[in-house]
């Protein structure tokens, strides 16, 4: 689910954790009360990750190329070695022309520096949302919404509301 606005963040931070829910459902003829496990997980939208590659941090050499190609590759060093200095990142493309290299070069490196940033991201979002979500177990709850008793507790401050006026977002009133 995606929420916006100017208070979500202050809304949502509480939010994180499990949830235990209680209700009896219309089809249980005998009022047994059914429980369900909600974990619940806060994170920042995704940022884009277009980088432009600094041309202070590539280093560029030329060197001889190898393979099929005559006498040309053997005369001149078309073969780009371009090196992004504070990952230590390294690409290598041979072919004819040193300009077209260069290019082809340059734009390898900045997919793989692309990659690696949207790799960090990833990692960095899943260990967010595993410590917000916790073990998911009963004991690891942060709030209990029990349907037919019409209350909402939050374990973490003892607090206590109408199940209807939580769910309508009076979540102020269990934290505040």
């Amino acid at each position: 689910m995606r929420a916006t606005g100017s208070d979500v963040a202050r809304f949502a931070q509480h939010e994180t954790g499990g949830h235990r829910w209680q209700r009896v459902p219309p089809t249980e003829k005998r009022g047994r009360v059914h429980t369900s496990t909600v974990t619940v997980t806060v994170l920042p939208e995704a940022r884009e990750t277009h980088d432009v590659l600094d041309p202070r941090d590539v280093e560029i050499r030329t060197t001889g190329s190898g393979g099929a190609g005559g006498q040309h590759v053997n005369k001149r060093d078309t073969a780009v070695i371009a090196t992004h200095l504070p990952t230590g990142t390294t690409v290598r493309i041979e072919g004819r022309s040193r300009h077209r290299n260069q290019q082809d070069a340059l734009a390898v490196l900045a997919a793989r520096l692309r990659l690696r940033a949207e790799e960090r991201q990833h990692a960095d979002r899943n260990a967010l949302r595993r410590s917000h979500v916790g073990s998911g177990m009963r004991g690891d709850k942060r709030r209990t919404v029990a349907l037919q008793r019409d209350t909402a507790t939050d374990h973490g401050t003892g607090r206590t509301i109408r199940a209807k006026h939580y769910l309508r977002g009076g979540l102020d009133e269990l934290w505040t």
